[in-house]
């Protein structure tokens, strides 16, 4: 089968050949395991993560992916729930132990011995890619396969990002930059809380007037004051700057929610400006996301349907994996890339 690999943590420039193409064996589903056929892959910043050393390491070499959209093409032994042709979705989300506290109580995001698709074990740059059948998620009809990708992984951890932002309808919500994940929030805040104003933040003019197009009732610069304070913003920046420019307009009891797997070290230094009086005061709060789970994604997935949230998308041909994640890097994207593999 076609693959690519990531086979060591490198800096991504303009021109960068991150990922190679190699050739390797079709693996087989062992117990508990299915075999899928890949459609398509949405690309995420954690591959970027990935290839420039910010999560904990892989064992390279390494097939990154993890907005997997496919069919069974194969079923291990001891797997009830899945047969050959279904369409599934694998996301982040590979694996956890099953039996910890976190786990049991449903928090498996949280789990000591969590397995990330695509970091942990083998993802979706690939004609082929193994799941644990407990972990796949079912892609209803309503929805087409390339959009369903980005929903799996910027859809799912925007999803939990909203719930954990503690929003009540009306209450005014901030957006931190306006990527793959925040322009899935934002279609999922307007269903959720219709009378719920939305002020968006970003660096890009494009990108600003992208959540504009799409009803945002504001939007401007990081630093820029928006019409009233918010009583939630979630943030899906790599920089620190964002956090103290959200701080000072969040109201009181407010909640900032930081969606990122990552903060550049080098921002660190906007930390020595923090004010406890300007910032925190008034029992403001600040609550990190980490990972998802499988209920996060099949509830993101069925909310999409519903409606239907459709994301906004970039296709790129299989054989053009490289220049997907190099216009990632650059940023200023409108939407989300997905990979669309070829028979």
């Amino acid at each position: 089968m076609r693959a690519w690999v990531i086979t060591h943590t490198a800096p991504i420039s303009q021109d960068s050949q991150s990922l190679k193409r190699v050739s390797l064996p079709i693996p087989m589903a062992g117990p508990g395991k299915v075999l899928i056929k890949v459609e398509c892959c949405g690309v995420c910043h954690t591959e970027l993560d990935e290839i420039e050393g910010r999560t904990p390491p892989p064992s390279f070499p390494i097939i990154p992916g993890h907005q997997i959209v496919g069919h069974i093409a194969q079923v291990g032994p001891n797997v009830q729930r899945w047969s050959l042709g279904q369409r599934v979705g694998l996301a982040w989300i590979y694996g956890s132990c099953g039996h910890c506290r976190q786990c049991q109580e449903g928090h498996e995001n949280l789990c000591d011995n969590f397995i990330a698709t695509g970091r942990d074990c083998h993802g979706g740059f690939a004609d082929y890619v193994l799941a644990d059948g407990n972990y796949c998620i079912a892609i209803p009809s309503q929805l087409e396969s390339v959009d369903a990708a980005p929903l799996l992984c910027a859809g799912a951890i925007g999803y939990r990002s909203l719930k954990l932002a503690a929003l009540k309808n009306g209450d005014p919500l901030g957006l931190t930059g306006f990527g793959a994940s925040n322009h899935l929030v934002m279609k999922m805040a307007q269903v959720i809380y219709p009378d719920s104003p939305i002020f968006v933040f970003a660096r890009s003019e494009k990108q600003r007037q992208h959540s504009l197009n799409l009803g945002a009732n504001w939007a401007g610069d990081i630093t820029d004051k928006p019409p009233s304070l918010c009583q939630s913003i979630i943030d899906t920046t790599p920089a620190w700057n964002p956090i103290m420019s959200a701080l000072l307009v969040l109201r009181p009891g407010g909640r900032l929610v930081i969606n990122a797997i990552r903060k550049q070290s080098s921002d660190l230094i906007q930390l020595q400006s923090l004010d406890y009086s300007r910032h925190l005061w008034l029992e403001k709060e600040i609550k990190s996301v980490a990972n998802v789970t499988k209920n996060d994604v099949q509830s993101c997935i069925a909310l999409a349907a519903m409606y239907p949230i459709i994301p906004n998308i970039n296709r790129y041909a299989f054989e053009c994996a490289n220049e997907a994640i190099n216009s990632l890097k650059k940023g200023n994207i409108v939407g989300a890339n997905v990979l669309v593999m070829r028979d």
